[in-house]
């Protein structure tokens, strides 16, 4: 892997070399990874494995025409060919009056901000290993856990580089860290796994290994023996570690290119009031050691933190600087970029501000509700926003939690869902999307 100014470098020498080979305009992009991991079961060293990758990515515009190529290669023979095949794809490509650099007024200027992501710290790994272990010991030793699926501890560094032909270039890295465990309890027919599950920027931000292996084996405990839900409409609250998905639907309605395309049940819901106006919802790529963190966008835009929803109330699109143009708005600085090929669009460090009531006091007048553990599927129509969802959790009777259920479906429509949204106050910032519990009232659970 390269160092960030030798990325940048090789970006803006792939750029040099395409403007040379005919192109009015380009950029290009740099990833690269490394990563360390191990994992273990039964007490006994499963996995040891060793990834490494290195990507550069051009995009070239020859008037309204543009094309994509990326390589592994990054000799100097190899970005002039990428960059003269790039120019001829761009001649026989179809025009597209929206396509193209973002606004060069608009590009970051200046040095870029400290972020701290990067954790100088390398675990060896006999460290990692000893990690696994004393995260699955734990979890073995929750009673009612009868197998494992295993621990896995990992660490790794990501670099990323862009430079684009119109005055920006720029990298940074940052380096990740993990630890998981997953285990069965009961016996036959009647086994239930679950897991935990943390990553962080630097090591030392993660919990105690044991406190991952307990957490994943009294997980897995508590789920046995699941009863069935009666149908009808209830009460739901939804678990933090899963509250995030409705979050994620959120983000997918209102980016620039759904809007661009017609295709997002917020279409016409600029501005509006779509939560409870106690509800704010925050967009910031600028946190410190944020999972997602990143001082530019994937087009040389600055970032910057902002409110989705400010007071319930949607503040507008996320958009790169194509479907700005196509809808006639400025871009935002959310663009992403991978290997190669046209920017997306994505949030960065997504939270939903806590309640002020705790998970147990926003169920303790449910007569007779759910409270929901496991997602599985994805049922979302981006375009209706109607949700429907398999299931698994706990029973509410009488205000408090009760045994465990599975195999149901929880349905409804996003719009209603979220006018319907109250979150709790047990908001954790471990994740790139952090979400209270939410509870969301009457939502139609089909089971028996």
């Amino acid at each position: 892997m390269l160092d960030p100014a030798a990325a940048q470098d090789r970006a803006e020498a792939l750029v040099a070399r395409a403007r040379r080979a005919g192109a009015d305009a380009a950029d290009a992009v740099y990833h690269a990874d490394a990563a360390d991991s191990i994992s273990v079961r039964l007490g006994r060293l499963e996995d040891v494995e060793r990834s490494e990758s290195e990507h550069i990515g051009l995009r070239v515009f020859v008037g309204r025409r543009s094309a994509s190529i990326g390589s592994t290669d990054l000799g100097d023979n190899a970005l002039a060919e990428l960059a003269q095949r790039a120019v001829a794809m761009a001649g026989a490509a179809p025009e597209d009056r929206f396509a193209g650099l973002a606004p060069e007024d608009r590009l970051f200027k200046g040095p870029l901000p400290d972020l701290d992501l990067i954790d100088d710290a390398e675990p060896t790994p006999a460290h990692l290993r000893h990690l696994a272990e004393e995260a699955e010991d734990a979890a073995r030793g929750v009673s009612g856990v009868t197998n494992s699926e295993g621990a896995g501890v990992g660490a790794g560094r990501a670099l990323s580089a862009l430079a684009t032909s119109h005055g920006f270039a720029g990298a940074y890295a940052g380096t990740s860290h993990s630890l998981s465990a997953s285990v069965v309890a009961g016996e036959g027919r009647g086994m239930q796994r679950d897991y935990a599950w943390r990553s962080a920027r630097h090591g030392a931000d993660l919990p105690p290994p044991a406190e991952i292996g307990r957490m994943a084996g009294e997980r897995a405990v508590a789920r046995l023996n699941p009863g069935r839900m009666k149908s009808g409409a209830m009460p739901v609250l939804i678990d933090a570690r899963i509250a995030g998905t409705i979050l994620g639907s959120l983000i997918g309605a209102i980016s620039g290119s759904a809007i661009a395309r017609r295709a997002s049940f917020l279409l016409e819901r600029l501005e509006d009031q779509l939560f409870d106006s106690a509800i704010t919802i925050t967009d910031d790529p600028l946190r410190q050691r944020g999972l997602r963190s990143r001082p530019f966008d994937g087009e040389g835009l600055p970032t910057a933190r902002r409110d989705v929803v400010h007071r319930g109330r949607l503040t507008g699109w996320l958009m790169d600087s194509a479907s700005a143009r196509q809808l006639g708005l400025a871009a935002t600085g959310h663009a992403v970029r991978g290997g190669a090929g046209a920017p997306g669009v994505s949030a960065s460090n997504l939270s939903l501000a806590a309640g002020s009531a705790t998970p147990a006091e926003l169920m303790a007048d449910i007569a007779d509700g759910v409270y929901i553990t496991e997602l599985i599927g994805h049922g979302v129509n981006m375009v209706t926003g109607d949700y429907s969802q398999g299931a698994s959790g706990f029973r509410i009777t009488g205000g408090v939690l009760g045994p465990a259920v599975a195999e149901f479906t929880i349905a409804g429509n996003l719009v209603d869902m979220f006018a319907a949204l109250t979150p709790a106050n047990d908001l954790e910032w471990h994740r790139a999307v952090n979400v209270p519990t939410v509870r969301i009232d009457g939502m139609m659970v089909a089971g028996d």
